[in-house]
């Protein structure tokens, strides 16, 4: 038996905004729902714009969002930044959109541009520490796997 998640509230702001839906629910179903653009933009080569979605998110305070790139989009050069949505953040929703390709991106009214993927909220405690405990990856990081 699947829970149900968190209620988010949805207030649309523009006539032409969708409500962020699952493409596919149920045991396999998505991770992210995917949210539509409220406005039509020309996004010039290597540009960034901020793209008018038409909603407000009511939150939880339990939990938050985060903003995810389309796999359709980014496969054009087409990603997204600035994708950390906080529960207390009533305004509008926009999403950051850039184009690392060599040729002007169009977004229409109604297409989808990123995923928003409901996260629980959890406040971590930091505390300094004069050494962090040694692991078998160590300093390794970007490319340490090998590719």
């Amino acid at each position: 038996m699947q829970s149900e998640g968190p209620k988010i509230l949805i207030q649309r702001l523009l006539p032409e905004a969708q409500i962020p839906r699952y493409a596919h629910s149920g045991p396999f179903g998505d991770l992210a729902a995917d949210v539509y653009a409220a406005e039509a933009v020309t996004i010039e080569p290597q540009s960034t714009v901020a793209v008018r979605t038409g909603i407000a998110l009511e939150l939880p305070s339990t939990h938050g969002a985060l903003v995810e790139d389309r796999s359709g989009l980014a496969v054009r050069g087409i990603t997204t930044l600035a994708g950390v949505i906080d529960p207390g953040y009533r305004g509008e929703l926009k999403i950051v959109l850039a184009n690392l390709s060599r040729e002007a991106q169009v977004v229409e009214v109604g297409q989808r541009i990123a995923q928003l993927r409901i996260v629980e909220r959890i406040e971590a405690m930091f505390e300094e520490t004069d050494v962090v405990n040694e692991t078998v990856r160590g300093e390794g990081g970007f490319g340490s796997t090998g590719r």
